[in-house]
């Protein structure tokens, strides 16, 4: 028969899971809104109940040990659906209103966040959407911004992040495109095809296409005949047949459905889970109903 856990315990994991993000006690007592010695034993105390050392401490750090580290992200987990808990209560209870500022890629912005917001403020009015789509990552606590959507978990620990939706990276070309070049059927094959590929705003570096090759990933980078820095100018060149080119599903789906694009090498496609919301801890209101709504939307999304 499993023991239930005791408050104390709990209350020791969620101070363990947020010193060990945050590298000190003082840090993770700011958010938590206690003091630091609190935090400490807190710690100490789930560090007698487990009967392993969690941290080692020095005087300027804290870092975890090899048993932290395995018993960390265990931690992390419950302090997120702690939070999620939280967020979703303030959003059944709470009638938010003004500002919301939302910063995200221009892709995930047109493709995902921009389709929804009608119906987000025809359910809070009183909120006006403030949307700001760069490929360049922004400081959201410098900034003022009230929630991200990005690709990839933060490393930030000053925020709290919620995953929002999957989707899948596949090769699409036009059907003109391989009428007159043909259909490759393995990734090695795109060496006899034109390609289009992106290079990254932020650091001038080729995108490097991933394939699921039997239980391997593998990335190839191909030598391409046209070059863009920004997904949209990649998605329509590809559209207006100038060659192959490796596209989230969430952008091709409509070129897709209008018959401009076609998915190639399918079996090789790679799926992805990591869309995410991230907004710093003193946000509310507003902030819990969009990821409410967002994760209720979008949740097991995957478009293919």
């Amino acid at each position: 028969m499993k023991e239930q856990i005791g408050l104390d315990r709990l209350t020791g994991l969620i101070a363990f899971a947020r010193a060990g993000s945050m590298g000190s006690y003082t840090a993770a007592a700011h958010a938590l809104s206690i003091s630091p010695s609190a935090v400490s034993k807190s710690v100490q105390r789930l560090e007698q109940r487990l009967g392993v050392s969690l941290f080692t401490r020095t005087t300027r750090t804290l870092t975890l040990t090899p048993e932290g580290r395995d018993l960390h992200e265990r931690a992390l987990k419950l302090l997120r659906d702690a939070e999620e808990i939280e967020q979703a209560a303030i959003a059944a209870r709470a009638v938010p209103s003004g500002t919301l500022r939302i910063a995200a890629p221009l892709p995930i912005g047109i493709h995902l966040i921009g389709p929804a917001l009608p119906a987000f403020r025809r359910r809070y009015p009183d909120v006006m959407v403030d949307l700001r789509l760069s490929d360049h990552i922004v400081d959201i606590v410098e900034q003022g911004i009230d929630i991200a959507v990005r690709i990839g978990v933060p490393a930030d620990s000053r925020l709290l992040w919620r995953r929002l939706a999957s989707y899948r990276l596949c090769a699409f070309a036009s059907p003109a495109y391989l009428a007159e070049h043909g259909t490759p059927t393995h990734p090695d094959g795109l060496k006899e095809h034109d390609t289009v590929n992106l290079r990254y705003q932020s650091t001038g570096r080729s995108y490097r296409w991933p394939f699921r090759v039997g239980d391997r990933e593998i990335e190839i980078v191909p030598s391409s005949g046209i070059m863009v820095d920004a997904s949209e100018a990649l998605v329509t060149a590809v559209a207006a047949g100038g060659g192959i080119g490796m596209l989230a599903t969430f952008i091709a789906a409509p070129y897709v459905a209008r018959g401009d694009l076609l998915p190639l090498l399918s079996d090789f496609a790679v799926d992805r889970t990591n869309i995410a919301a991230l907004w710093p801890e003193s946000r509310r209101g507003s902030v819990a109903q969009f990821v409410h709504c967002a994760c209720r939307n979008h949740s097991g999304l995957c478009l293919t």
